[in-house]
């Protein structure tokens, strides 16, 4: 019998993945596709400004991206004081990438999932922010890149040696170790976890206002909305900078 879902059913309904394969090795589709989508657009309107950019009055589109690009060209420089051209990069690719990803929350909670499901797709879930397996890959990328910019600058004999020395002298090597792998591995945990906790509350908030009534659903989503938009944004800021931050004192000797 096709009947109206429970509120409970709602709920579970919209915070259940498109999912393929089981147990360890199941991918969330719904996740790796709009993520994809979302950063296969970033690139594409980038590049494609960074082609047809003129010297002479530029378009609207190519003033927002220059806007984009001294943005997290002047976090880079007000923060980082390492060599690395790769962080200027890496900075604005982090901002725009995650905020795209955030602003899905903006979309009504039912549209998308109403029209994969003119296709016989029965879940949808569209903020791959609000994934924990996203965020914590994310987080993974730059703990990788951390490990990387601490041997290229100090060495694998320097960073041992950092490691087992600091902050309490040789002597107390055990205790210095073990306060350097609990502080490394809080690095990427509290950078993934912050962002995937943020997003799902977002979220799942956005659900709950779709249960309510049709004529308190406008103003209240609205009202969200529009606080929203600071949430997603401070969020992709916050990662930005954490990473950056991360990675100049991976090169710093002090």
């Amino acid at each position: 019998m096709n009947t109206a879902p429970t509120a409970t059913e709602y709920i579970q309904h919209h915070l259940t993945h498109l999912t393929v394969g089981e147990g360890f090795w199941s991918l969330h589709l719904d996740t790796l596709i709009i993520s994809w989508v979302t950063g296969v657009l970033f690139l594409g309107v980038f590049y494609w400004v960074a082609r047809k950019a003129t010297v002479g009055v530029p378009t609207r589109l190519q003033n927002f991206v220059e806007m984009m690009l001294e943005f997290a060209t002047k976090q880079v420089h007000d923060t980082y004081h390492g060599k690395s051209k790769l962080i200027a990069p890496l900075a604005l690719t982090i901002f725009i990438w995650v905020f795209l990803m955030n602003a899905m929350d903006l979309l009504p909670v039912d549209l998308l999932p109403m029209i994969v499901s003119w296709f016989g797709v029965s879940y949808l879930r569209v903020v791959p922010t609000a994934d924990p397996n996203l965020t914590l890959g994310l987080s993974l990328s730059v703990f990788f890149l951390i490990i990387v910019y601490n041997i290229s600058s100090k060495g694998v004999l320097g960073l041992t040696r950092e490691m087992l020395t600091k902050p309490l002298g040789g002597w107390f090597f055990p205790i210095n170790l073990f306060l350097r792998v609990i502080e490394e591995l809080a690095k990427p945990l509290s950078l993934g976890m912050r962002l995937f906790g943020n997003m799902y509350a977002g979220e799942l908030i956005f659900i709950l206002i779709a249960l309510l009534p049709w004529w308190a659903q406008w103003p209240f989503g609205a009202s969200w909305a529009i606080f929203h938009i600071l949430i997603i944004t401070i969020q992709a800021f916050v990662f930005m900078m954490l990473t950056i931050v991360y990675l100049s004192i991976a090169e710093s000797n002090h």
